[in-house]
Formats: structure tokens, sequence, C-alpha cells
């Protein structure tokens, strides 16, 4: 009988990455207990118009993402272990603010500095994650993207738990939901001072710098650009989702299940998904995921000026929501295979983060203007359409990847 993908891969690690895998599994867990609920709540309890709404959700990202560049900078001069715990603390201590923040400066402060503490431990973890997946490839032990695929695993493992947990706790009040996500970091943190090293064998702290020689990678940068275009899309989970739930259930009560659902999808499918990605490459691997989240998009265009509501109404969200899970599977773990074959050597954190601050640069500038195009009173298919255009256009932006390593300056 042989052995299930997700298991096989999972046997085959050694202890430092199953506990940054696990890691992944907490951090989401905490974390998707909180944010699906972040925009019913800043709209309803704090009154924010929607402009504002996404200019938040927009900094929030951007002051994780966006400052991805500098978290994975000071991994690279620091190591793992002290950049892992201060994001920990920093976490506990925004969503603690974030639970009994009721005026938009307090709001505000509280999402960037829950986004900073993501900033610091998670391309941290990523980036070492990525490391040691290299490493296991090179000694004949597996494909680097099926480990990158567990960690996706485990980051949606987290997500899938969390937002029922939030749904739960929803029923007291967002200030509960936030400090039990709280409570989550306070064990994270207490786990990693206990478990994580001091020092990680093979990795070398660099100098500051590198910054240069990155600006002028351009393949490395194109492959930024697609990647941003991806995140872009994946946030309207928290944005554009929410409002076309509302609109159909009258409510935000489905909005959990359908998160449930994405987390589930990739659960089950991440890895095997993975492994039949992996004949294609991940050129073609991110080129079928955009196209998919594209056609996410206009699945609810198609079906919104109809007007559905009720359970007929969810149908399109739920059809997007699978359609945007399954260009993830694609598109994710295969950015992260790639970057550490763009990257300087020793410099693989700085590379990781400043992928995802590109991203999170683009995702602070679409998203307030996404929050703009929902409330401009537009044909209801428009905004859709226009989010649909977005994946589509990043194609012409992915970099092109050699077939063979030899190919490597053809390519170029």
């Amino acid at each position: 009988m042989r052995t299930a993908p997700t298991w096989r891969t999972w046997r085959s690690l050694s202890p430092l990455p199953r506990l940054l895998i696990l890691t992944q599994l907490a951090f989401n867990l905490a974390f998707f207990a909180v944010l699906p609920f972040l925009a019913e709540h800043l709209g309803t309890a704090i009154g924010m118009a929607g402009w504002l709404v996404g200019l938040v959700l927009g900094l929030r990202t951007f002051s994780q993402q966006g400052l991805f560049v500098v978290g994975g900078a000071l991994t690279d001069r620091y190591g793992v272990r002290p950049v892992v715990l201060t994001g920990c603390a920093l976490r506990v201590a925004g969503f603690v603010w974030l639970g009994h923040a009721e005026r938009t400066w307090a709001v505000i402060g509280a999402v960037l500095l829950t986004g900073f503490a993501a900033a610091l431990f998670s391309p941290a973890v990523e980036s070492e994650v990525a490391r040691q997946a290299v490493a296991r490839e090179e000694a004949g032990a597996g494909p680097r993207t099926e480990v990158l695929a567990l960690l996706t695993v485990a980051g949606q493992a987290g997500a899938f738990v969390g937002p029922l947990l939030g749904g739960l706790l929803l029923a007291l009040d967002f200030r509960t939901v936030c400090l039990a996500g709280a409570g989550v970091f306070v064990l994270v943190l207490a786990g990693h001072w206990r478990l994580l090293p001091q020092h990680i064998p093979g990795r070398a702290r660099v100098r500051p710098g590198g910054l240069r020689l990155m600006l002028g990678n351009r393949r490395f940068l194109a492959l930024c650009l697609a990647y941003g275009t991806y995140l872009l899309a994946y946030n309207q989970l928290y944005l554009a989702l929410p409002a076309e739930v509302g609109r159909a259930a009258g409510s935000q009560a489905p909005l959990s299940w359908l998160f449930a659902l994405s987390s589930l999808l990739v659960v089950t499918a991440q890895l095997p998904v993975t492994h039949r990605a992996g004949r294609i490459g991940p050129r073609r691997s991110m080129a079928a995921g955009l196209l998919l989240i594209a056609v996410g998009f206009a699945v609810v265009a198609a079906a919104r000026p109809a007007g559905w509501t009720g359970a007929a109404g969810l149908l399109p969200g739920a059809g997007f929501v699978v359609l945007l899970t399954l260009g993830q599977m694609l598109v994710a773990p295969a950015a992260r295979a790639w970057v550490p074959d763009l990257a300087e050597p020793g410099r693989l954190g700085l590379y990781t983060g400043a992928m995802s601050s590109v991203s999170g640069l683009m995702v602070l500038l679409g998203s307030s203007a996404t929050g703009t195009l929902l409330d401009a009173g537009l044909p209801a298919a428009v905004p859709w359409l226009v989010l649909a255009a977005i994946p589509v256009a990043a194609l012409a932006v992915l970099p092109r990847r050699p077939d063979r390593a030899g190919d490597e300056d053809r390519a170029a």
C-alpha cells in the first residue's frame, strides 16, 4: 500500500523543518480566527466607510507583506530564533490592542503592529523552510516543491480551523476573538523559546547589503510582480467576498464556511496538485493558476446581474473560492520554489522577504482602489470583471524559466 504524499513527505523531514511547518499552522490558526471578521467589524462596529475599510486592510497587508524585506534581511543578519520570538511578542501586543481599539487611529496602529509582527516571523520561517527544502532536494530526498507545499498545507490547516474558532467566539464579541488569537501566540512564543535552536547548522549570517544587486535582477522582479497580482486577487477573500456574501445571505454567517472550504481544499489536495504540477514546471504552473483565479472572478461577474440571494446567491461566491484556491495551490509553491534559484548565496531571507514586500505594496494600492470600486455604484458585474482582468494581465510579466540549469544564460 502506497504512503499518502503528505505523510510520506512529513516523515522524511528532520525535526527543524517539522517545527517550522507546525509553526506556520499555529500562526494561521490565530491569524484567521481574527482576519475574516475584521472588515465587518470595521464597517459596522467602528462605522468606517468602504474606502477606509479597504485602506485599513491594505495597510495591514502592506505592513506585513510590504515589510517582509526587513524581516528577511534581519533573518539573514541575526538568524531565525531572535526574529521569530520578537515577531510573536509583537503579534500578541497587536491583537490585544486591536481588540480594544475603537477609534480609527487606534485601529490603524493595531493593524500596523500585527502586520509588522508577521513581517518578522514569516520570512524567517519561510526562508529557512525553503533552504532546508533545497538541501533536501540536493541530497536526493525529493523535490523542494513538496516541502514548500507541505508548508502551505500546514498554513491552510490553521486557516481551516481559525475562522471556525473565530466564528464561535464572535458570538461573544470581536474583542474575545482578538484575545483568543493573542493567547495562541503566547503559547507559540513559549514553545519556540524552548525548542527553536540558537544556531542552525549550515546557515551563515551575512552582513547587511545586497539590495542593489537584487533590484537589478530583472527576472526576480518580474516574478515579484506576477506573485503580487496573485496576492491582490487572494486579498479579495477579505474585501470583495464578504461584500458578496453579505449581499446574498444578509449576514456574514456563511463566510467562515467558505473560508473553511478553501482551507479544506488545500489540506486535502495541495500535495497531489503540487506533485502533478511538477511535471509542467513553475512557470506553466503559475500561468495556469493565474488563469483559474481569473475564471473565479468571472464566475461571480456572470452571475451577479441576476441578483440571486439565499443559497443560490452563495453559489457563485463558492465557485470563486474553489477556483481561487486551486489557483493558489498552483501559484504559491511554484513561486516560493523559484526564489532560491534567483537569490544570491546567503541572501535567501532578503529575496523571500522582497517578493512579499512588492506584493504588499501592490495590495496596499489595489485594496483601496477595490474598496472604491465596490462602493462606486457601477453595474453589478463590472467590479468583478475588472478583478478578473488583473491575473490575466500578470501572464505578460511572468519571467521565462529555463527547462535546464544549462539554459540559464540563454533565458536571462
